[in-house]
């Protein structure tokens, strides 16, 4: 196990420094402008891949729920803490890269439109989800209660998929339709949005390799400072 943590330490941040890089150049000097959109078409290769990240991260902290309130392991609720906590901050990057091509667009920063809305209440779920794990006394019961919100709050991934489907909505269903249009027809945007998309994901393996590793080593000094005082005492 140690091998493993020091070769994910050695290699998964400048592999993900190298994805991002590569997608950066892409999107601003190699993908070629929409004749529709304009310039502000580019957004899109952040604010996609950060959407299917965020139900990724939110994904993952329903199931590392699932599976510590069936084992009642702390790994579980670390993961689960861990993939919380980059989840929002995906979920962030995606409320406001999409008001920014809203606004040349739609016309308006923000509407309520059916996806908008139901993202922006999955932000909020994970919110007070964060809110709990920090101002709820510590313990075996405060981590249950956040494993049952964590839960919870994964029902409104499928509800946004849907979303534009089920309700009258202005948000683009599709980024590439079969009748073309101004949707990812050129074969370079597709192309820059699957290396977006690789750099988003490793980008979230990072970050919760990350924080699990810092959470981890904080449970080991916790519990070698109870160890101390209870020798002591």
């Amino acid at each position: 196990m140690a091998t493993i943590r020091r070769l994910l330490d050695a290699v998964l941040g400048p592999l993900t420094g190298l994805i991002m890089l590569m997608a950066i150049y892409m999107v601003f000097m190699y993908v070629p402008t929409d004749k529709f959109q304009g310039i502000v078409q580019r957004i899109f290769y952040f604010h996609v891949p950060a959407a299917i990240i965020t139900f990724v991260a939110f994904g993952l902290v329903a199931i590392a729920s699932a599976m510590f309130l069936w084992q009642g392991t702390r790994f579980w609720d670390r993961l689960a803490h861990s993939a919380a906590e980059c989840g929002m901050l995906f979920c962030t990057i995606v409320l406001i890269t999409g008001p920014i091509w809203a606004r040349p667009i739609w016309g308006t920063w923000w509407t309520w439109d059916a996806r908008l809305t139901t993202t922006l209440i999955l932000w909020l779920i994970y919110a007070a989800y964060l809110m709990l794990r920090e101002f709820a006394a510590s313990g075996d019961q405060a981590a249950r209660y956040a494993a049952v919100l964590g839960i919870v709050g994964a029902v409104d991934i499928p509800i946004i998929n849907r979303s534009v489907y089920w309700w009258r909505t202005i948000h683009p269903a599709v980024l590439v339709t079969r009748e073309g249009g101004s949707g990812l027809t050129d074969p370079a945007m597709r192309a820059t949005l699957l290396v977006s998309f690789i750099a988003f994901a490793l980008l979230l393996g990072w970050l919760i390799w990350i924080r699990n590793e810092s959470a981890r080593l904080q449970d080991e000094v916790d519990h070698l400072h109870q160890r101390l005082l209870s020798e002591h005492y």
